[in-house]
């Protein structure tokens, strides 16, 4: 009998840049009929012990994750994503690793609001935070300030004109090496995957010279299915996967109300993500 039950490996919750709590992700899941779900927040782990306290209590299978961020020293320097999945949240050399971020965060937050504060839209750190709710302060949070406070008619305004990079109030985050972001993965029992590698504004080529770095260094998949993917897209990265033998992953990157048009499990409805993409993966876990 074939498996048709089915899962989706990249969600985010309010511990980075989503709405939602890791238990409401949970009971979100739960309902949509999924077998599996991971949390894959932006440079944290700070969600995972409720995430996966939350799995137990509603009977769910959680996956523990992470999403990396780090910057390809090639072409126009992308910035690029890796998932890792099946981490042990408490492994020494991960929560090291996270504290570290943290540090460089704040320091990053700070600089930041006296930017902006600088050039004429006066913020503090305090408020940015508090908007932020005592998570990880994001550019989200900046520009929701900026909204409250009038200096901007949208926050997409605030991202066009002062707080992406090489504009007056965007100040750069440190940001890891794609071999340390796996490095530290592999380090807390994980596997490594390339997500949505049609976002970098790479060509095929380029692509495919990615890979070929990455692969050494210990990547062990790539996302095949995504929301935003056309069939074409699909197609070259499931070819990818096949020549560079990476394993296939596949998420709907739900963020909640901050991308509105993405489901969790299903993306824009275009998503049915196998469990047996978790099967696979889960081999190269530790």
């Amino acid at each position: 009998m074939n498996d048709t039950r089915l899962i989706d490996l990249h969600s985010h919750s309010y511990y980075s840049d989503g709405t939602f709590s890791p238990e409401g992700l949970v009971i979100l899941a739960k309902k949509q009929g999924l077998s599996a779900l991971a949390l894959t927040d932006h440079d944290t782990i700070d969600g995972l012990e409720l995430f996966l306290s939350a799995g137990k209590k509603h009977g769910m299978e959680t996956i523990a994750g992470i999403e990396f961020a780090a910057l390809w020293e090639h072409y126009h320097r992308p910035e690029i994503h890796i998932l890792g999945l099946g981490i042990n949240p408490s492994a020494p050399k991960l929560t090291e690793r996270m504290a570290a971020l943290r540090r460089s965060r704040d320091l990053r937050n700070h600089k930041m609001a006296e930017k902006l504060t600088a050039i004429g839209l006066p913020l503090s750190y305090e408020e940015v935070a508090k908007n932020a709710g005592g998570e990880i302060i994001t550019r989200a949070h900046f520009a929701n300030v900026l909204l409250q406070k009038g200096f901007v008619k949208s926050r997409a305004e605030a991202f066009s004109r002062y707080i992406s990079p090489g504009l007056p109030g965007y100040i750069p985050r440190e940001i890891l090496s794609p071999a340390l972001c796996i490095q530290t993965i592999k380090e807390a029992g994980g596997v490594a995957v390339l997500a949505h590698p049609t976002l970098y504004s790479c060509s095929e080529e380029q692509l495919e010279e990615l890979c070929e770095e990455l692969l050494p260094l210990g990547l062990g998949g790539i996302e095949c299915l995504y929301s935003t993917y056309t069939p074409a897209q699909t197609k070259m990265i499931e070819k990818l996967a096949k020549k560079y033998t990476l394993l296939p992953s596949g998420g709907s990157d739900f963020h909640g109300e901050n991308k509105p048009d993405i489901q969790l499990g299903v993306g824009k409805g275009n998503l049915k993500i196998p469990y047996a993409f978790w099967e696979n993966l889960k081999t190269q876990t530790k």
